[in-house]
C-alpha cells in the first residue's frame, strides 16, 4: 500500500526532471510514511512512498523480475497474492520478496497482458516492459485505488492524486466546467473527469498502455460489470460461499487490523467474519454524537464487540471538531466531495491511526449492491413501469392526434400556423430511452432535483452558454441487450455514487493518516456473483423483496437475529447545526472568491450562498456544493 506518481516522456528526459518527480512524490507522503522508492530511464521516470502491510523488511519498490527487464511500482493489496506465489513457483518463477505485489510482475511475465484477470485485490500500478518498451498504468476494477492522469503532446503525467499532479507544476489552473456542473448535481464529479481542466482519472476496470517507441496511447477496458455471466446457484449458498472465501483472504496483513463497526449490517457482518478468520486480535472503531441521541448506534456496535470478545474503541464526532478540521478533511479528500458524512470517515480513520492499527475494514458498498436503500428500489420500480409503456412514436403520434384542430377557425388558422403543432409532439420525441430512464432514476435524489430546478439562477452567464442541460444524464449509459433493470440501477450506482462518494473518500481520508481501508463488499467477485444472480431470470427479483433479502438470508450464518432484522439508521449527522456552524467560519470564502474570478457564479450569488440557504429537503444544499468546492479550490490553487 502506498502512492505512486510518475512521467512517461516521448522525449528523453534530462536530470531537471528528477526534481518534478521529487515533488510530486514527496506531496502524497502521507501515503506513504514508511519509505520511498525512485526508477529513471530515459523515458520514463517513477517514484513511490510506502505503507508498508506486508513483508514490512522486504517488500520496499521499485520491484524487478529475474533479470530485471521488468520494473514495477504498485499501490494497493493482492488479496490472492498467496495462491499465485504457489502457482507461478510451480512454474518456475523465482521470488525476491513476500510482497503481494511481485506476484503482478511474474504474472505479467507469465501471462502477458491477460495477466491483469489473475489479479484480485484494489491496485493501480505502474509497470514497464524494458524489451518492448511499453509502459502499463493500470487501475483496478471497482477503482479502489486512484490514478490520476494528465497528458499533453509530449508526456503523461500520473499520480495517486491530484495534488501530486498539480505539484509537478505542469497543470494549468483551469477549471472544466461541464465537471463542475456535474458536481452540483451529484455532490461530486463523476469520473473519468475532475474539475481540473484535462486531468481524468484512469477509470476503474481500465489500461492504459505506452508505446515508447512510436509514442502511442492507448486505453483499453479489461472488465465490465455488466459482462458477469448467469449463475444459476441459489442466491443465499453463492453469496454465504463468497464471502466466507472473502473472509479467508482479505484479513492478510503483517500489521493489526481494525473494523470500523456501527451496529448495523453491513458493517456487524464484516467484523462476525473478519473475527471468525483473522488470527491477530482485532479491534473495532464506532462513531457517535455527544448526549448519545437515538441515532447514535454506539450501544448496538457495542453488543456485538461484547459478544466477540473484542475492544471497542468510540469516537465522538461534534460540531466543534467539524468546524476546526473541516478545511484540512474537505483538502485531503483530493476531490470536492460535498458529503457531510465524510467527517465520520476523516474521524474513524484519525483514531485508527493514533491507534497504531494500518489496516481498516468497512461495510461500504451493502447498501449499493444489496439495495438497502428504498430510493433505488422505487428506482427499479419505475424505470420498469416506463418500460411497459407506448413506444415513442406511439406517444407522438397520440399527442398529434389530441392536437387536432376543433371546427374553429381561429384554432384551425392556428393549428396550420404551427404546422399542426408538431413541435410540441415532436420535442421529446428523439430523447433516448436511456435519457428518461436517467430522468426516472434521478428522480428519487432530492439534492439532484434542487440543482436541476435552481442552479442556474447562480451560475454566470458565460457558464451557462457553455453545459448543456442534458450533461448529467450522460452517465445513465448501459449496454443495449442489457433487460435487466435491477441489474442496471445497481451497478449504475457503484460506478457513480458508490465510487465517486464512498470509496473515493475511504481511500483518501484513511491514506491521509497512513492507513489502509480495505472494503470486503466491494471485492469484485462479489459484484460478478450478484449480477450473475440477477441475470438468472429463475430468481425472484431481490428488489421485490425486503431490503437486502440475500445479504440478510446470507448473514445468518454469522449474526444473530437481533443484528440482522435491526432497523436501518444509516449515518445521521445533526446536518443543519453542521452547516449552520460551518457557514458561520468558512462562509465568507464564497464572496466573490475563485468561482466568481473562474465566471463558474455571478457576483450576487456568491453574495446569498455565502450565508448558506438550506432548501427543505436537502441533504447536501447547493449553498453547501458551494462551500465545500470553493475552500478546495482556494486550497488547491496554492500548490499551482
Amino acid at each position: 500500500m502506498c502512492g505512486i506518481s510518475g512521467i512517461i516522456s516521448k522525449e528523453k528526459l534530462d536530470i531537471s526532471w528528477k526534481k518534478t518527480l521529487e515533488y510530486m512524490t514527496h506531496s502524497i507522503i502521507h501515503r506513504g510514511p514508511d519509505g520511498f522508492g525512485n526508477y529513471h530511464s530515459q523515458n520514463l521516470m517513477m517514484g513511490m512512498r510506502r505503507l508498508s502491510i506486508i513483508d514490512l523488511s522486504g517488500g520496499f519498490q521499485p520491484l524487478y523480475n529475474e533479470d530485471k527487464t521488468i520494473i514495477l511500482i504498485a499501490n494497493g493489496e493482492i488479496y490472492n497474492y498467496v495462491e499465485i506465489t504457489q502457482s507461478l513457483k510451480q512454474k518456475g518463477h523465482s521470488f525476491k520478496t513476500q510482497s503481494d505485489c511481485e506476484t503482478i510482475i511474474h504474472c505479467y511475465e507469465e501471462y502477458g497482458e491477460a495477466f491483469i484477470h489473475k489479479l484480485r485485490g484494489m491496485f493501480a500500478f505502474c509497470l514497464y516492459d524494458t524489451k518492448k518498451n511499453l509502459v502499463y498504468l493500470v487501475r483496478d476494477r471497482m477503482g479502489e485505488k486512484p490514478l490520476y492522469i494528465y497528458q499533453n503532446k509530449e508526456k503523461v503525467f500520473f499520480s495517486s492524486e491530484l495534488r501530486s499532479l498539480v505539484s509537478s507544476k505542469q497543470v494549468p489552473f483551469e477549471l472544466d466546467y461541464e465537471s463542475i456542473y456535474d458536481y452540483y448535481h451529484f455532490q461530486y464529479v463523476p469520473e473519468p473527469n475532475t474539475p481540473i481542466k484535462n486531468v481524468k482519472k484512469l477509470y476503474p476496470g481500465n489500461l492504459l498502455k505506452v508505446f515508447l517507441n512510436e509514442w502511442k496511447i492507448e486505453t483499453k477496458e479489461y472488465w465490465n460489470p455488466f459482462e458477469a455471466k448467469v449463475d444459476y446457484r441459489n442466491p443465499i449458498e453463492a453469496i454465504k460461499e463468497e464471502l466466507n472465501e472473502i473472509s479467508r483472504i482479505i484479513i492478510r496483513s503483517d500489521v493489526p487490523i481494525g473494523v470500523a463497526l456501527s451496529g448495523g449490517l453491513d458493517s456487524s457482518l464484516i467484523t462476525a467474519i473478519a473475527h471468525k478468520t483473522y488470527p491477530g486480535n482485532l479491534i473495532a472503531f464506532s462513531v457517535g454524537y455527544p448526549g448519545r441521541p437515538e441515532n447514535d448506534e454506539r450501544n448496538d456496535a457495542k453488543k456485538l464487540a461484547v459478544k466477540l470478545k473484542i475492544p471497542m474503541v468510540e469516537v465522538e464526532l461534534t460540531t466543534k471538531g467539524l468546524v476546526k478540521d473541516f478545511s484540512k478533511m474537505n483538502f485531503m479528500r483530493d476531490d470536492p466531495i460535498a458529503d457531510i458524512s465524510g467527517y465520520g470517515y476523516y474521524s474513524v480513520n484519525k483514531v485508527s491511526s493514533e491507534n497504531n492499527i494500518k489496516v481498516l475494514l468497512q461495510g461500504q458498498g451493502g447498501d449499493e449492491l444489496f439495495y438497502g436503500y428504498e430510493w433505488l428500489r422505487n428506482s427499479v420500480k419505475e424505470i420498469e413501469k416506463y418500460k411497459n409503456r407506448p413506444s415513442d412514436f406511439q406517444q407522438f403520434f397520440s399527442e398529434f392526434k389530441s392536437n387536432l384542430p376543433n371546427k374553429n377557425f381561429r384554432d384551425i388558422f392556428s393549428w396550420f400556423k404551427s404546422f399542426g403543432r408538431i413541435r410540441g409532439s415532436y420535442k421529446n420525441f428523439p430523447r433516448s430511452k436511456t435519457h428518461r430512464s436517467a430522468e426516472k432514476f434521478y428522480e428519487f435524489n432530492p439534492d439532484f432535483m434542487i440543482a436541476k430546478r435552481d442552479l442556474h439562477s447562480y451560475l454566470s452567464e458565460s457558464m451557462l452558454n457553455s453545459v448543456n442541460p442534458n450533461l448529467p444524464y450522460k452517465y445513465f449509459q448501459h449496454p443495449k441487450k442489457l433487460t435487466n433493470t435491477d441489474i442496471l440501477v445497481s451497478i449504475f450506482d457503484c460506478k457513480m455514487y458508490l465510487l465517486e462518494n464512498g470509496i473515493a473518500q475511504g481511500d483518501r481520508l484513511s491514506m491521509a493518516f497512513g492507513v489502509e481501508l480495505r472494503l470486503p463488499f466491494v471485492d469484485y467477485k462479489l459484484v460478478e456473483l450478484v449480477v450473475g444472480l440477477r441475470k438468472n431470470e429463475k430468481n425472484l427479483r431481490d428488489y421485490n423483496q425486503a431490503p437486502k433479502f440475500w445479504l440478510k438470508e446470507a448473514a445468518k450464518d454469522f449474526l444473530e437475529p437481533e443484528v440482522i432484522n435491526r432497523p436501518k439508521k444509516g449515518f445521521a449527522p445533526p446536518v443543519l447545526e453542521w452547516h449552520r456552524e460551518l457557514f458561520k467560519e468558512y462562509g465568507h470564502q464564497i464572496m466573490n472568491g475563485i468561482l466568481v474570478e473562474k465566471d463558474v457564479l455571478n457576483a450576487s450569488a456568491s453574495v446569498e450562498l455565502s450565508s448558506g440557504p438550506f432548501p427543505a429537503g436537502a441533504i447536501s444544499p447547493i449553498s453547501f456544493k458551494t462551500l465545500v468546492l470553493e475552500n478546495w479550490l482556494q486550497q488547491l490553487r496554492e500548490l499551482f
